[in-house]
Parts: structure tokens; C-alpha cells; sequence
């Protein structure tokens, strides 16, 4: 037995028991390091992901390709623009066309709404205008 401030203390410690105040220090410890463990996991899953580029909207006669991804609030997607410009090249030059160069801005649109308001889910989309006259490669 020990004798703190407050008064005597008794410490088994040997045998696991503990006093009131250890108790709630330790209880506070295990909230914390579970706090932060659901910390790690949501910033591990905010952190960059896969995703493809897809061809959702083309117009020949206009010589438009729009592109687009979709992510959700969490998700920071690693889009590759080079991947990017050459699906939309390879598009015009099927249609005749010589190649494809960005307008230079991206559209995003929330597809879904969350309880708060905030966007749960969206599509990002770049237009691109196909160059060169369709036919003169």
C-alpha cells in the first residue's frame, strides 16, 4: 500500500487490479488509440485511387470528346491526363480527324446528395476538340 496526496491508494498491480482514477486514465487511453486508428483508416481511404477515364459524350460532325471519371467524397483519384488526351485522340482520329487538344476547364456534377447536403458522389468531365479537318490526316 502506498499513500498518495488524496489519500491511501492501494496498487496490486502484480495482480491487475487498479484504482478508479488508472481505470479511467487507461479507458481514456483506449478511446484515444481507437480514435485515432478510425482516423488512419479514413485518411487511408481518402488517399489516391484508381480510376478510368470513359468517352461520355462525342460528337463527330462537331468534332467534341468529353470525358469523364466519377469519385465519391472521399476518393482522390490519380487521373492520368496523358491517358486522357490520348483516349481522346485515338477518338478523332478514328473519325478522320488529326488529333485532340483539351477546351482547358473540367466540369463537375454531383450525381448524389448526402443527409447534410454535401455532394456524396460526382463526375468529373474534360471536353476535348478534335484538330485538323476530318478526312486530312
Amino acid at each position: 500500500m502506498t499513500v498518495g496526496q488524496g489519500g491511501p491508494i492501494i496498487r496490486l498491480e502484480r495482480e491487475g487490479w487498479l484504482t478508479d482514477n488508472e481505470s479511467r486514465t487507461r479507458g481514456s487511453t483506449v478511446k484515444l488509440k481507437l480514435c485515432s486508428a478510425a482516423g488512419v483508416v479514413l485518411l487511408l481511404s481518402a488517399c489516391a485511387t484508381h480510376a478510368d477515364w470513359l468517352v461520355t459524350k462525342a460528337s463527330r460532325a462537331d468534332g467534341v470528346v468529353a470525358l469523364s471519371y466519377e469519385r465519391n467524397e472521399f476518393q482522390r483519384p490519380d487521373m492520368s491526363d496523358q491517358q486522357a488526351i490520348q483516349l481522346a485522340e485515338q477518338k478523332c482520329k478514328n473519325w478522320g480527324y488529326k488529333g485532340a487538344e483539351p477546351f482547358g476547364s473540367q466540369s463537375t456534377e454531383c450525381l448524389s446528395r448526402r443527409g447534410f447536403g454535401n455532394c456524396g458522389s460526382r463526375r468529373v468531365t474534360v471536353e476535348f476538340q478534335c484538330t485538323g479537318s476530318p478526312g486530312q490526316q
